[in-house]
Order: C-alpha cells, then sequence, then structure tokens
C-alpha cells in the first residue's frame, strides 16, 4: 500500500486535535478543579469563525492578520475557563480582598470577555494553552495561540466561558500563523 500524505492530511489534523483536547483536559489545574471549556471547531463553524474576525476589524486590524490564519487552518481549538468558579484562597489576586467578595461583585461583561476572574483559573487556561501548544508543536502540528479567536467565539455563541482564547492548527511546509503580514 502506498499512501499519500496530501489525501489524509484532514483526518490526521483532526485525530490530532483530539489528542490536543484529552491534553488540554489532562493539563494540572489548581487544587484538582476543572473549570475548562474545551472545544473543536472546523468546517463551516471555522469558515464563520474567520467571517466573524473579519467583521470585527474596525476593533483592531490584527483581526484580518488572525482571520487569514483561520482561514489557512484545518480546525480550531477554542479553550477557556469559566473564571466565577474560585478556589476559597482568599489571595487577592483577583483584586478583592476575598472570594466572596468577588462573587459579590458580579459578572461584567468586557468588549471580549467577563470578569472578573480567578487568577488560578487564568493560571489553568494559560497551562491548558501551553500543554496544547507544546504537544501540536512535537507531533508536527503547525499552531499558534490566538486573543483574538476567543473573541470571535465569544460573539459567535461558541464559547460560553468567561475567557477563551483560540488555536488554529494545520499541517503546511510552513507554520502560517507566524512570520505574517501586519
Amino acid at each position: 500500500m502506498i499512501v499519500n500524505e496530501n489525501n489524509i492530511r484532514e483526518e490526521i489534523i483532526k485525530f490530532a486535535a483530539y489528542q490536543l483536547l484529552i491534553t488540554a483536559r489532562t493539563a494540572p489545574k489548581a487544587k484538582g478543579e476543572d473549570s475548562l471549556e474545551i472545544l473543536l471547531v472546523d468546517g463551516i463553524e471555522k469558515d464563520r469563525l474567520a467571517e466573524q474576525m473579519l467583521g470585527m476589524k474596525d476593533r483592531h486590524k490584527d483581526f484580518v492578520r488572525d482571520a487569514e490564519g483561520v482561514k489557512k487552518a484545518q480546525a480550531v481549538l477554542l479553550i477557556g475557563v469559566f473564571g466565577d468558579r474560585t478556589l476559597g484562597l482568599n489571595c487577592g489576586a483577583c483584586g478583592f480582598k476575598s472570594c466572596d467578595g468577588m462573587k459579590k461583585a458580579g459578572r461584567v461583561s468586557g468588549e471580549d470577555f467577563s470578569g472578573p476572574n480567578c487568577a488560578y483559573k487564568l493560571i489553568d487556561l494559560g497551562i491548558a494553552l501551553g500543554s496544547v501548544a507544546k504537544l501540536a508543536a512535537i507531533i508536527g502540528i503547525d499552531n499558534r495561540i490566538m486573543y483574538r479567536i476567543g473573541a470571535a467565539a465569544k460573539k459567535l455563541g461558541y464559547a460560553k466561558s468567561d475567557v477563551v482564547l483560540g488555536i488554529p492548527l494545520t499541517s503546511a511546509s510552513k507554520n502560517p500563523f507566524f512570520d505574517r503580514k501586519t
């Protein structure tokens, strides 16, 4: 049997994306309490995501640049966190004296995300994103963590979490998510 990589590239990316979903889920979390939302977007939904980003170009010109990256991607992972789920540590990193104080302040929706957020939950998000990006690089999947993908995903209602970022995935001769035009 002879297999041409070009004929199975989409299948390879999807299989790798499934592994990356599990990598995000099993990434270490503060106190072992999981508040992540992890989604795979491809096909028509991925195209809608790129179109939403293009529609946000008035906010910042780099929405267009990043939308071009999403168009070149074969799939996009969305990884978000529900930052209102505090750990009860009363550390003050969120800007409040206690976790109860943060909860009593209520949720405020910003332009892209909601807050205030437990700092430990945001750290958990960063660890999950880093774990996914690292494994993707190890197994040869082009990727990059992008803020603007998450902002567009929230606008479309794809993600329900308070803060979400996206990781486009592809297999190309050169990573299209770096050395981008500004």
